[in-house]
């Protein structure tokens, strides 16, 4: 079994859950937040989300505030404002950090497993994001800059291996 599904996270509504859950699907891991250039992202993993969701693609967000402070809400106001502004379905955790000492260990695994540019492990801004195929191998690291969009092929690829 993959480590990828040892891990655990406290989900936007305080319920502890296990990555576990998502065995056998092809997973997202995105860094969040509600006020940054990239928000707009959100309205592009949820169409990704409700295109592939049938076939096992599961998108999980972690909002983070430790990029330009853009997520200083608290998990009510997260769900919120991604659910009025952009309509999101698909599981959202609590707020954690994704770099550093106090970062959350699924960051440190997915750092670890997909190194970023020149190797480098830290994320360096909101909605990097994390491909995970169906058993719990990390795929590819995406930058913030690149849109849901790019991930179809990729995403439509692990879903049909």
């Amino acid at each position: 079994m993959s480590e990828f599904y040892n891990f655990t996270a406290t989900d936007i509504e305080g319920n502890e859950r296990s990555m576990a859950e998502f065995k056998g699907k092809v997973v997202v891991v995105v860094n969040t937040a509600s006020r940054c250039g990239f928000t707009p992202q959100y309205k592009g993993l949820e169409a990704l989300y409700q295109e592939y969701k049938d076939q096992g693609l599961v998108i999980l967000g972690f909002p983070c505030n430790q990029f330009g402070k853009q997520e200083p809400g608290d998990e009510a106001e997260i769900a919120q404002f991604c659910e009025l502004n952009y309509g999101v379905t698909f599981p959202l955790f609590a707020k954690v950090d994704v770099n550093g000492k106090n970062a959350h260990p699924l960051f440190g695994f997915l750092k670890q497993n997909a190194p970023g540019l020149l190797g480098s492990e830290g994320i360096k801004w909101n909605f990097t994001k994390f491909l995970v195929d169906g058993k719990g191998q990390v795929i590819k690291r995406f930058a913030s800059k690149d849109k849901p969009e790019a991930l179809k092929s990729e995403v439509a690829a692990a879903l049909n291996p």
